[in-house]
């Protein structure tokens, strides 16, 4: 094994991971950001991490874990964070989930606020990657409230661990894998074409406010404004049991009273939570926070 900081002769196109190592690594991972990564994936580290183990001029994966340890000001978190998150997303993802959210939650949700006086609506978005499902959110909140939406003070709280990401959200710029299971009227609705792709609609960007943000932080967590919806896809079958459990008591108690919590269509709180009622919609589960 070489120094910290010293550069192999020749640059290896991959660098293996030892049992050990894994487990290092691993643990540090999960210390940080709450992501579990299962053994089987093992092989994933040496495909995703060896350039940035030849950028960095590092030999080994320990030497990659003591440097990251060294790290004070976390730059190198950072481009941990990039590593080892995965970006599967696009505008109208599952669209039975967003009926359903469209046409009985959001409906319900505004008609309780009407009936209060209370024209405002505060929905978070979980691990919202490049804002493909915070900008969904909004053009179905355009199309819900249509000409009544000027009278709305409306917030949607985009939040995710990977900074790149949340720049790239908060551009508004997408290239066409974005609108694979977009309807075209919608596109043609609320984008312009650019010579970049296709940027969003200014009124959409006004209501999404994009923050980097770990889960796995309880004080940013509290940062987050009362929620009427939490929408976290396809983000905690990335945590084990026990950061389950953490993160969804956190949007329990961000949550008011008879507020919705939306998971990915191949999540269940069925073993991480009995604080939620579920909710059976076509398509669809919602889990509510009873009043």
């Amino acid at each position: 094994m070489g120094s910290l900081f010293s550069k192999s002769s020749t640059l290896r196109k991959s660098v293996r991971i030892t049992d050990e190592e894994f487990v290092e690594l691993r643990d540090f991972i999960y210390e940080k950001s709450g992501i579990f990564v299962d053994v089987k994936r093992k092989y994933l580290f040496e495909n995703r991490f060896s350039k940035r183990l030849g950028e960095l001029g590092l030999t080994s994966f320990s030497d990659y874990v003591k440097y990251l340890k060294l790290d004070r000001q976390n730059q190198e978190l950072k481009q941990l964070f990039e590593l080892v998150t995965t970006n599967e997303t696009s505008f109208c993802r599952d669209m039975k989930q967003l009926s359903a959210f469209q046409e009985v939650i959001l409906k319900e949700k505004l008609e309780e606020q009407r009936r209060a006086g209370r024209y405002e609506l505060n929905i978070w978005s979980a691990g919202c990657s490049s804002g493909e499902e915070p900008y969904t959110l909004a053009i179905l909140l355009l199309e819900t409230l249509k000409m009544e939406y000027a009278r709305w003070r409306i917030n949607i709280t985009a939040v995710d661990l990977s900074e790149e990401m949340i720049n790239r959200a908060r551009s508004g710029v997408y290239g066409e894998y974005a609108f694979k299971t977009t309807p075209e009227e919608i596109r043609s609705r609320y984008f312009k074409p650019v010579p970049a792709g296709w940027e969003i609609d200014p009124r959409l960007k006004r209501l999404v406010n994009f923050t980097q943000m770990n889960l796995n932080d309880p004080l940013a967590l509290k940062r987050v404004p009362r929620s009427h919806i939490v929408f976290c896809r396809n983000v905690i079958i990335y945590f084990d049991d026990a950061m389950k459990r953490k993160v969804v008591q956190a949007f329990y108690d961000n949550l008011l009273p008879g507020g919705y919590l939306l998971v990915g269509h191949s999540e269940s709180l069925h073993k991480v939570s009995q604080t939620f009622k579920p909710v059976h919609h076509a398509g669809a589960i919602a889990y509510k926070k009873e009043e």
